[in-house]
Protein backbone atom coordinates (compact mmCIF):
# COMPACT_ATOMS: atom_id res chain seq x y z
CA UNK A 1 0.00 0.00 0.00
CA UNK A 2 1.29 3.46 -0.95
CA UNK A 3 2.47 5.78 1.82
CA UNK A 4 0.15 8.47 0.45
CA UNK A 5 -1.11 10.10 -2.74
CA UNK A 6 0.85 13.18 -3.85
CA UNK A 7 -0.30 15.60 -6.52
CA UNK A 8 2.67 17.24 -8.29
CA UNK A 9 2.14 20.56 -10.11
CA UNK A 10 4.98 22.29 -12.01
CA UNK A 11 4.85 25.62 -13.80
CA UNK A 12 4.35 24.86 -17.53
CA UNK A 13 7.91 25.20 -18.82
CA UNK A 14 10.57 22.60 -19.57
CA UNK A 15 12.95 23.92 -16.92
CA UNK A 16 10.27 23.35 -14.27
CA UNK A 17 8.82 20.06 -15.51
CA UNK A 18 12.22 18.30 -15.53
CA UNK A 19 13.13 18.74 -11.83
CA UNK A 20 9.53 18.01 -10.81
CA UNK A 21 9.71 14.76 -12.75
CA UNK A 22 13.04 13.90 -11.11
CA UNK A 23 11.51 14.58 -7.69
CA UNK A 24 8.45 12.49 -8.61
CA UNK A 25 10.59 9.46 -9.48
CA UNK A 26 12.31 9.78 -6.11
CA UNK A 27 8.97 9.95 -4.30
CA UNK A 28 7.69 6.86 -6.14
CA UNK A 29 10.90 5.07 -5.10
CA UNK A 30 10.01 5.94 -1.49
CA UNK A 31 6.60 4.31 -1.79
CA UNK A 32 4.30 7.22 -2.65
CA UNK A 33 1.62 7.28 -5.32
CA UNK A 34 2.29 10.31 -7.51
CA UNK A 35 -0.03 12.04 -9.97
CA UNK A 36 1.90 14.46 -12.18
CA UNK A 37 -0.23 17.33 -13.49
CA UNK A 38 0.85 19.13 -16.65
CA UNK A 39 -1.08 21.57 -18.79
CA UNK A 40 -2.80 19.86 -21.70
CA UNK A 41 -0.23 21.27 -24.15
CA UNK A 42 2.76 20.10 -22.12
CA UNK A 43 1.09 16.75 -21.42
CA UNK A 44 0.86 16.15 -25.18
CA UNK A 45 4.50 17.18 -25.63
CA UNK A 46 5.70 14.81 -22.92
CA UNK A 47 3.70 11.89 -24.31
CA UNK A 48 4.87 12.67 -27.84
CA UNK A 49 8.52 12.75 -26.77
CA UNK A 50 8.15 9.38 -25.01
CA UNK A 51 7.00 7.61 -28.16
CA UNK A 52 7.71 5.00 -29.38
CA UNK A 53 9.01 3.81 -26.01
CA UNK A 54 5.48 3.88 -24.61
CA UNK A 55 4.31 6.21 -21.88
CA UNK A 56 3.04 4.27 -18.88
CA UNK A 57 5.64 1.50 -19.01
CA UNK A 58 8.66 3.79 -18.76
CA UNK A 59 7.30 6.27 -16.22
CA UNK A 60 7.80 3.85 -13.37
CA UNK A 61 4.54 4.37 -11.49
CA UNK A 62 4.01 8.09 -12.08
CA UNK A 63 0.43 8.80 -13.17
CA UNK A 64 0.16 11.53 -15.79
CA UNK A 65 -2.80 13.94 -15.75
CA UNK A 66 -3.54 17.22 -17.47
CA UNK A 67 -5.63 20.36 -17.06
CA UNK A 68 -6.19 23.35 -19.39
CA UNK A 69 -3.93 26.39 -19.00
CA UNK A 70 -6.68 28.82 -19.99
CA UNK A 71 -5.05 29.88 -23.28
CA UNK A 72 -6.35 29.37 -26.80
CA UNK A 73 -4.68 26.81 -29.06
CA UNK A 74 -2.95 29.49 -31.14
CA UNK A 75 -1.76 31.62 -28.20
CA UNK A 76 2.00 32.12 -27.76
CA UNK A 77 2.96 30.16 -24.68
CA UNK A 78 6.42 31.73 -24.67
CA UNK A 79 4.72 35.01 -23.79
CA UNK A 80 5.34 34.69 -20.06
CA UNK A 81 2.94 37.45 -19.08
CA UNK A 82 0.08 35.83 -20.94
CA UNK A 83 0.99 32.37 -19.61
CA UNK A 84 1.37 33.47 -15.98
CA UNK A 85 -1.89 35.41 -16.04
CA UNK A 86 -3.85 32.55 -17.61
CA UNK A 87 -2.41 29.93 -15.24
CA UNK A 88 -3.06 32.04 -12.15
CA UNK A 89 -6.63 32.75 -13.21
CA UNK A 90 -7.79 29.43 -14.70
CA UNK A 91 -5.73 26.52 -13.40
CA UNK A 92 -6.81 26.55 -9.74
CA UNK A 93 -10.42 25.82 -10.75
CA UNK A 94 -9.34 23.11 -13.18
CA UNK A 95 -7.14 21.58 -10.48
CA UNK A 96 -10.05 21.45 -8.05
CA UNK A 97 -12.17 19.65 -10.65
CA UNK A 98 -9.36 17.19 -11.37
CA UNK A 99 -9.04 16.25 -7.68
CA UNK A 100 -12.81 15.73 -7.45
CA UNK A 101 -12.88 13.59 -10.60
CA UNK A 102 -9.98 11.42 -9.42
CA UNK A 103 -11.70 10.68 -6.12
CA UNK A 104 -15.00 9.97 -7.89
CA UNK A 105 -13.28 7.36 -10.07
CA UNK A 106 -11.81 5.56 -7.06
CA UNK A 107 -8.31 7.01 -6.92
CA UNK A 108 -6.95 7.42 -3.39
CA UNK A 109 -7.58 10.72 -1.62
CA UNK A 110 -4.86 13.27 -2.34
CA UNK A 111 -2.84 13.87 0.83
CA UNK A 112 -0.33 16.45 -0.41
CA UNK A 113 0.18 18.96 -3.18
CA UNK A 114 3.86 19.39 -4.05
CA UNK A 115 3.56 22.55 -6.06
CA UNK A 116 5.71 25.05 -7.88
CA UNK A 117 5.98 28.39 -6.10
CA UNK A 118 5.12 29.94 -9.47
CA UNK A 119 1.81 28.01 -9.30
CA UNK A 120 1.13 29.25 -5.80
CA UNK A 121 -2.47 30.26 -6.56
CA UNK A 122 -3.21 26.52 -6.53
CA UNK A 123 -1.95 26.32 -2.94
CA UNK A 124 -5.14 28.08 -1.86
CA UNK A 125 -7.25 25.47 -3.65
CA UNK A 126 -5.34 22.69 -1.90
CA UNK A 127 -5.95 24.26 1.49
CA UNK A 128 -9.65 24.59 0.68
CA UNK A 129 -9.79 20.86 -0.17
CA UNK A 130 -7.94 19.83 3.00
CA UNK A 131 -4.79 18.92 1.08
CA UNK A 132 -1.47 19.72 2.74
CA UNK A 133 1.00 21.82 0.72
CA UNK A 134 4.73 21.53 0.09
CA UNK A 135 6.47 24.09 -2.09
CA UNK A 136 9.22 23.08 -4.52
CA UNK A 137 11.44 25.82 -5.95
CA UNK A 138 13.24 24.73 -9.12
CA UNK A 139 15.81 27.54 -9.39
CA UNK A 140 18.56 28.60 -6.99
CA UNK A 141 17.81 29.50 -3.39
CA UNK A 142 19.43 32.87 -4.10
CA UNK A 143 16.88 33.51 -6.84
CA UNK A 144 14.01 32.71 -4.47
CA UNK A 145 15.57 35.04 -1.90
CA UNK A 146 15.48 37.88 -4.43
CA UNK A 147 11.83 37.10 -5.23
CA UNK A 148 10.90 37.11 -1.54
CA UNK A 149 12.51 40.54 -1.12
CA UNK A 150 10.85 42.40 -4.01
CA UNK A 151 8.98 44.77 -1.69
CA UNK A 152 12.24 45.56 0.14
CA UNK A 153 14.05 46.23 -3.16
CA UNK A 154 11.25 48.63 -4.15
CA UNK A 155 11.40 50.39 -0.77
CA UNK A 156 15.17 50.80 -1.10
CA UNK A 157 14.77 52.34 -4.54
CA UNK A 158 16.65 49.66 -6.48
CA UNK A 159 13.60 48.88 -8.64
CA UNK A 160 10.27 50.57 -9.24
CA UNK A 161 6.75 49.18 -8.92
CA UNK A 162 6.88 47.92 -12.51
CA UNK A 163 10.07 45.91 -11.99
CA UNK A 164 12.45 48.24 -13.85
CA UNK A 165 15.84 49.15 -12.38
CA UNK A 166 15.76 52.60 -10.76
CA UNK A 167 19.54 52.76 -10.35
CA UNK A 168 22.23 51.05 -12.41
CA UNK A 169 24.32 49.36 -9.76
CA UNK A 170 25.42 46.02 -8.39
CA UNK A 171 24.03 44.80 -5.07
CA UNK A 172 24.35 41.78 -2.82
CA UNK A 173 21.35 40.60 -0.81
CA UNK A 174 23.53 38.98 1.88
CA UNK A 175 27.18 37.99 2.39
CA UNK A 176 28.17 34.92 0.39
CA UNK A 177 25.41 35.42 -2.16
CA UNK A 178 26.22 36.32 -5.76
CA UNK A 179 26.36 39.99 -6.66
CA UNK A 180 23.67 41.06 -9.11
CA UNK A 181 23.20 44.10 -11.34
CA UNK A 182 19.88 45.88 -10.96
CA UNK A 183 19.41 45.39 -14.71
CA UNK A 184 19.82 41.61 -14.32
CA UNK A 185 16.94 40.79 -12.00
CA UNK A 186 15.35 37.33 -12.35
CA UNK A 187 12.33 38.79 -14.19
CA UNK A 188 14.39 40.62 -16.86
CA UNK A 189 15.75 39.78 -20.28
CA UNK A 190 19.26 40.50 -21.56
CA UNK A 191 18.39 44.15 -22.26
CA UNK A 192 17.22 44.79 -18.70
CA UNK A 193 13.56 44.83 -19.77
CA UNK A 194 11.08 43.17 -17.39
CA UNK A 195 9.36 40.24 -19.11
CA UNK A 196 5.79 39.11 -18.62
CA UNK A 197 4.65 42.28 -16.90
CA UNK A 198 2.50 43.14 -15.09
CA UNK A 199 1.41 39.55 -14.39
CA UNK A 200 4.92 38.32 -13.56
CA UNK A 201 5.71 40.95 -10.93
CA UNK A 202 2.22 40.65 -9.44
CA UNK A 203 2.84 36.93 -8.98
CA UNK A 204 6.31 37.49 -7.52
CA UNK A 205 4.91 40.06 -5.08
CA UNK A 206 2.61 37.32 -3.74
CA UNK A 207 5.45 34.82 -3.20
CA UNK A 208 5.85 35.51 0.56
CA UNK A 209 2.09 35.01 1.12
CA UNK A 210 1.87 31.93 -1.10
CA UNK A 211 4.98 30.37 0.43
CA UNK A 212 3.44 30.81 3.88
CA UNK A 213 0.69 28.37 2.85
CA UNK A 214 3.29 25.60 2.47
CA UNK A 215 4.42 23.51 5.41
CA UNK A 216 7.87 23.11 3.86
CA UNK A 217 9.90 24.66 1.03
CA UNK A 218 12.43 22.44 -0.74
CA UNK A 219 14.74 23.35 -3.60
CA UNK A 220 17.03 21.69 -6.13
CA UNK A 221 20.32 22.88 -4.66
CA UNK A 222 22.85 21.92 -1.98
CA UNK A 223 24.30 23.66 1.05
CA UNK A 224 27.89 24.05 -0.12
CA UNK A 225 26.75 25.68 -3.38
CA UNK A 226 24.72 28.46 -1.72
CA UNK A 227 26.03 29.00 1.77
CA UNK A 228 24.93 32.66 1.94
CA UNK A 229 21.40 32.02 0.68
CA UNK A 230 20.74 29.17 3.12
CA UNK A 231 22.13 31.23 5.98
CA UNK A 232 19.66 33.99 5.05
CA UNK A 233 16.77 31.50 4.66
CA UNK A 234 17.55 28.44 6.79
CA UNK A 235 13.94 27.21 6.45
CA UNK A 236 14.51 26.41 2.76
CA UNK A 237 15.64 22.77 2.54
CA UNK A 238 18.10 21.92 -0.26
CA UNK A 239 17.53 18.37 -1.57
CA UNK A 240 19.69 18.47 -4.70
CA UNK A 241 21.26 18.09 -7.08
CA UNK A 242 18.28 15.93 -8.06
CA UNK A 243 18.52 12.93 -10.37
CA UNK A 244 15.68 10.59 -11.28
CA UNK A 245 17.91 7.51 -11.03
CA UNK A 246 21.61 6.73 -10.93
CA UNK A 247 21.56 5.10 -14.37
CA UNK A 248 19.93 8.23 -15.90
CA UNK A 249 17.46 6.03 -17.77
CA UNK A 250 14.13 7.23 -16.39
CA UNK A 251 12.32 9.86 -18.49
CA UNK A 252 12.26 13.34 -17.02
CA UNK A 253 9.42 14.90 -19.00
CA UNK A 254 11.22 16.20 -22.08
CA UNK A 255 9.03 18.14 -24.53
CA UNK A 256 11.09 17.00 -27.54
CA UNK A 257 12.17 13.47 -28.49
CA UNK A 258 15.77 12.69 -27.51
CA UNK A 259 18.25 12.09 -30.31
CA UNK A 260 20.59 9.41 -28.94
CA UNK A 261 23.08 9.93 -31.76
CA UNK A 262 24.80 12.59 -29.65
CA UNK A 263 25.75 10.21 -26.83
CA UNK A 264 26.83 7.53 -29.31
CA UNK A 265 28.95 10.14 -31.12
CA UNK A 266 30.64 11.05 -27.82
CA UNK A 267 31.63 7.41 -27.31
CA UNK A 268 34.09 7.72 -30.20
CA UNK A 269 35.76 10.91 -28.85
CA UNK A 270 38.80 11.17 -26.56
CA UNK A 271 38.41 12.01 -22.88
CA UNK A 272 37.72 15.71 -22.12
CA UNK A 273 37.90 16.76 -25.76
CA UNK A 274 34.35 17.85 -26.67
CA UNK A 275 32.73 21.26 -26.31
CA UNK A 276 29.06 20.73 -25.44
CA UNK A 277 26.73 23.60 -26.46
CA UNK A 278 23.11 23.88 -25.31
CA UNK A 279 20.83 26.83 -24.51
CA UNK A 280 17.82 25.16 -22.93
CA UNK A 281 14.21 25.31 -24.06
CA UNK A 282 13.49 29.05 -24.27
CA UNK A 283 16.46 30.91 -25.83
CA UNK A 284 16.03 32.24 -29.37
CA UNK A 285 18.99 33.42 -31.50
CA UNK A 286 18.65 35.60 -34.58
CA UNK A 287 20.43 34.36 -37.73
CA UNK A 288 23.41 36.70 -37.29
CA UNK A 289 24.11 35.49 -33.74
CA UNK A 290 23.60 31.87 -34.78
CA UNK A 291 26.18 32.24 -37.54
CA UNK A 292 28.70 33.89 -35.21
CA UNK A 293 28.25 31.05 -32.74
CA UNK A 294 28.64 28.40 -35.45
CA UNK A 295 31.76 30.08 -36.88
CA UNK A 296 33.22 30.42 -33.38
CA UNK A 297 32.88 26.67 -32.83
CA UNK A 298 34.48 26.13 -36.21
CA UNK A 299 37.37 28.47 -35.38
CA UNK A 300 37.96 26.77 -32.03
CA UNK A 301 38.92 23.62 -33.93
CA UNK A 302 37.58 21.34 -31.19
CA UNK A 303 35.03 18.53 -31.48
CA UNK A 304 31.62 19.88 -30.48
CA UNK A 305 28.14 18.58 -29.75
CA UNK A 306 25.53 21.30 -30.27
CA UNK A 307 21.82 21.12 -29.39
CA UNK A 308 19.79 23.19 -31.87
CA UNK A 309 16.04 23.08 -31.23
CA UNK A 310 13.76 23.31 -34.30
CA UNK A 311 12.63 26.78 -33.12
CA UNK A 312 16.06 28.03 -32.04
CA UNK A 313 16.72 30.37 -34.99
CA UNK A 314 13.74 31.37 -37.13
CA UNK A 315 14.74 32.62 -40.57
CA UNK A 316 18.15 30.98 -40.75
CA UNK A 317 19.34 30.29 -44.31
CA UNK A 318 19.10 26.56 -45.00
CA UNK A 319 21.83 26.88 -47.63
CA UNK A 320 24.20 28.49 -45.13
CA UNK A 321 23.47 25.79 -42.55
CA UNK A 322 24.04 23.02 -45.11
CA UNK A 323 27.43 24.52 -46.02
CA UNK A 324 28.36 24.76 -42.33
CA UNK A 325 27.43 21.10 -41.84
CA UNK A 326 29.75 20.17 -44.69
CA UNK A 327 32.66 22.20 -43.31
CA UNK A 328 32.48 20.65 -39.83
CA UNK A 329 31.49 17.12 -40.84
CA UNK A 330 33.28 14.58 -38.69
CA UNK A 331 34.22 17.15 -36.04
CA UNK A 332 30.84 18.60 -35.08
CA UNK A 333 27.53 16.94 -34.27
CA UNK A 334 24.25 18.88 -34.21
CA UNK A 335 21.13 17.33 -32.64
CA UNK A 336 17.68 18.79 -32.00
CA UNK A 337 17.49 17.55 -28.37
CA UNK A 338 19.31 15.04 -26.19
CA UNK A 339 19.55 13.60 -22.70
CA UNK A 340 21.70 16.36 -21.25
CA UNK A 341 22.46 14.45 -18.07
CA UNK A 342 23.83 11.53 -20.09
CA UNK A 343 25.94 13.97 -22.10
CA UNK A 344 27.38 15.82 -19.10
CA UNK A 345 28.33 12.63 -17.28
CA UNK A 346 30.21 11.44 -20.37
CA UNK A 347 34.01 11.25 -20.08
CA UNK A 348 34.47 13.00 -23.47
CA UNK A 349 32.91 16.34 -22.45
CA UNK A 350 35.49 19.03 -21.68
CA UNK A 351 33.33 22.12 -21.16
CA UNK A 352 29.73 23.31 -21.33
CA UNK A 353 28.72 26.42 -23.33
CA UNK A 354 25.48 27.09 -21.48
CA UNK A 355 22.63 29.54 -21.00
CA UNK A 356 23.07 28.81 -17.27
CA UNK A 357 19.56 27.70 -16.47
CA UNK A 358 19.56 26.21 -12.98
CA UNK A 359 18.96 22.62 -14.12
CA UNK A 360 21.88 22.87 -16.54
CA UNK A 361 23.99 24.53 -13.84
CA UNK A 362 23.35 21.77 -11.31
CA UNK A 363 23.88 19.05 -13.94
CA UNK A 364 27.21 20.58 -14.92
CA UNK A 365 28.26 21.03 -11.29
CA UNK A 366 27.39 17.45 -10.41
CA UNK A 367 29.67 16.21 -13.17
CA UNK A 368 32.58 18.61 -12.61
CA UNK A 369 32.25 20.24 -16.05
CA UNK A 370 33.73 23.76 -16.51
CA UNK A 371 31.33 26.36 -17.96
CA UNK A 372 31.38 29.03 -20.59
CA UNK A 373 28.39 31.14 -19.56
CA UNK A 374 26.03 32.74 -22.07
CA UNK A 375 22.86 33.70 -20.13
CA UNK A 376 19.69 34.61 -21.99
CA UNK A 377 17.23 35.94 -19.40
CA UNK A 378 15.73 35.59 -15.91
CA UNK A 379 17.71 33.80 -13.18
CA UNK A 380 20.42 32.79 -15.66
CA UNK A 381 22.38 35.99 -14.92
CA UNK A 382 22.50 35.13 -11.22
CA UNK A 383 23.57 31.58 -12.05
CA UNK A 384 26.36 33.02 -14.20
CA UNK A 385 27.49 35.08 -11.20
CA UNK A 386 27.65 31.91 -9.09
CA UNK A 387 29.74 30.16 -11.76
CA UNK A 388 32.16 32.98 -12.58
CA UNK A 389 32.45 34.86 -9.25
CA UNK A 390 31.46 32.58 -6.35
CA UNK A 391 32.47 29.06 -7.40
CA UNK A 392 34.88 30.24 -10.14
CA UNK A 393 34.22 27.15 -12.23
CA UNK A 394 33.89 28.96 -15.55
CA UNK A 395 34.06 32.15 -17.58
CA UNK A 396 31.45 34.25 -19.39
CA UNK A 397 31.20 35.50 -22.96
CA UNK A 398 31.18 39.29 -23.50
CA UNK A 399 28.89 40.68 -26.20
CA UNK A 400 30.16 43.56 -28.33
CA UNK A 401 28.56 47.01 -28.51
CA UNK A 402 25.88 45.60 -30.84
CA UNK A 403 24.99 42.93 -28.30
CA UNK A 404 26.57 40.20 -30.44
CA UNK A 405 28.94 37.54 -29.14
CA UNK A 406 31.41 37.34 -32.02
CA UNK A 407 32.99 34.19 -33.38
CA UNK A 408 36.41 35.36 -32.18
CA UNK A 409 35.06 36.04 -28.66
CA UNK A 410 33.64 32.52 -28.49
CA UNK A 411 36.82 30.94 -29.86
CA UNK A 412 38.98 32.85 -27.38
CA UNK A 413 36.83 32.06 -24.34
CA UNK A 414 36.55 28.36 -25.23
CA UNK A 415 40.34 28.18 -25.37
CA UNK A 416 40.66 30.01 -22.03
CA UNK A 417 38.23 27.67 -20.27
CA UNK A 418 39.81 24.53 -21.72
CA UNK A 419 43.31 25.72 -20.86
CA UNK A 420 42.64 26.73 -17.25
CA UNK A 421 43.64 23.96 -14.86
CA UNK A 422 42.48 25.98 -11.83
CA UNK A 423 38.94 26.15 -13.21
CA UNK A 424 38.96 22.40 -13.79
CA UNK A 425 40.26 21.80 -10.29
CA UNK A 426 37.58 23.95 -8.64
CA UNK A 427 34.92 22.26 -10.76
CA UNK A 428 36.08 18.86 -9.47
CA UNK A 429 36.03 20.07 -5.86
CA UNK A 430 32.46 21.35 -6.24
CA UNK A 431 31.48 18.11 -7.96
CA UNK A 432 32.78 16.10 -5.01
CA UNK A 433 30.87 18.33 -2.58
CA UNK A 434 27.64 17.93 -4.56
CA UNK A 435 27.95 14.16 -4.63
CA UNK A 436 28.67 13.94 -0.91
CA UNK A 437 25.48 15.89 -0.25
CA UNK A 438 23.20 13.36 -1.93
CA UNK A 439 24.65 10.20 -0.39
CA UNK A 440 24.74 8.64 3.07
CA UNK A 441 24.62 11.29 5.77
CA UNK A 442 25.03 14.15 3.30
CA UNK A 443 22.99 17.28 3.96
CA UNK A 444 20.71 16.97 0.91
CA UNK A 445 20.13 13.30 1.65
CA UNK A 446 19.17 14.06 5.25
CA UNK A 447 16.92 16.92 4.11
CA UNK A 448 15.19 14.62 1.64
CA UNK A 449 14.56 12.11 4.42
CA UNK A 450 13.05 14.92 6.54
CA UNK A 451 10.84 15.81 3.60
CA UNK A 452 9.68 12.20 3.18
CA UNK A 453 8.96 11.88 6.90
CA UNK A 454 6.81 15.01 6.76
CA UNK A 455 4.88 13.66 3.77
CA UNK A 456 3.95 10.49 5.67
CA UNK A 457 3.10 12.28 8.92
CA UNK A 458 -0.51 12.62 10.07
Amino acid sequence: MAKGHILVLPFPAQGHVTPFMELSHRLVDHGFEVTFVNTEVDHSRVLGALQPAGSAAVLGGIHLASIPDGLADDDDRKDLGKLVEACSRHMPGHLERLVTQMEETGRPKVNWLVGDVAMGSSFEVAKKLGIRVASFWTASAACLAIMLNVSKLIEEGLINDDGWAERDETFQLAPGMPALQTSRMPWMDATGTPVGQPAMLELIARFPTLNSLAEVVVCNSFEEAEVGAFKLYPEILPIGPLVADRELKKPVGHFLPEDDRGVKWLDARPDRSVVYVAFGSMAIFDPRQFQELAEGLELAGRPFLWVVRPDFTPGLSKEWLAEFHQRVAGRGMIVSWCSQQQVLVHRAVACFVSHCGWNSTMEGVRNGVPFLCWPYFADQFMDRSYITDVWRTGLAVSPNTDGIVTNEELRSKVEQVLGDGDIRGRARVLMDASRRCITGSGSSCENFNKFVNLLISE
